[in-house]
């Protein structure tokens, strides 16, 4: 028996660039037979509309709501929902697992930091971070390629919204490096021709089953190869 993840999605209209509901995003996964997904919303320093205003408590509040409203619906109808973002450096991006709404909400102005200090307060607390499509190109990324391997625990090596030589440079950046791999759909619409993640043996309890079956490289990846949903 197979268990299918996501790894890397958003919602409307915590991500500034998403175009489905929490609740619409829910039940799009379920209908393509997935257990669970990750709930990786821009961070407040990256494609968000969080208002700029807000008090760091408010834009905490503001930015856990899809999870949480992804989560009521999961609920209700029989998909796990985790928790984690996508936190923005100068245009490039990380996901984040394992830490809590709790812990945003106990370091104001994270969205400030640089790598090295973001890296060390997300791991020293117990967190797990992977570079998303870190060869991709934009005018607005700074640094079109990965960041230091010592600082990351993952690289995303196929993303389903990008081109494939994006993420054949990840992956072969990942085997130079001898870093864990992941997949993900980097869904913002519930309306995908592929979707994509990872693949357990047995079900997570929590995201740290899923963080420990890519560390420890037993998660398979989604990729159109492999499998097809």
């Amino acid at each position: 028996m197979e268990f299918l993840y996501e790894t890397h999605m958003h919602t409307s209209p915590v991500s500034a660039c998403a175009e489905s509901s929490p609740a619409r995003q829910v039940r799009a996964y379920k209908d393509r037979g997935y257990t669970g997904i990750i709930v990786t919303d821009h961070f407040v320093n990256g494609n968000s509309s969080c208002p700029y205003h807000l008090t760091w408590q408010k834009k905490m509040e503001y930015f856990v709501s899809g999870y949480v409203k992804a989560k009521k619906e999961g609920d209700r109808c029989g998909l796990d929902v985790f928790f984690g973002w996508e936190f923005s450096i100068g245009g490039s991006d990380f996901l984040t697992y394992g830490l809590s709404p709790d812990f945003l909400l106990a370091h104001p102005d994270m969205d400030m930091l640089g790598i090295e200090k973001y890296s060390a307060l997300v791991r020293g607390n117990g967190g797990f971070i992977s570079q998303a499509h870190p060869y991709r190109k934009a005018f607005w990324i700074k640094r079109q390629h990965p960041t230091e391997p010592h600082l990351l625990d993952a690289i995303e090596v196929y993303n389903a919204s990008m081109p494939a030589d994006v993420n054949d440079k990840a992956y072969g950046f990942a085997v130079m490096h001898d870093l864990p791999i992941q997949a993900g759909s980097d869904s913002h619409s519930a309306h995908l021709h592929f979707s994509s993640g990872v693949i357990l043996d047995k079900k997570a309890a929590n995201v740290f089953d899923i963080i420990e079956a890519i560390k420890t490289r037993s998660a398979r990846l989604i990729t159109p190869d492999n499998k097809s949903k």
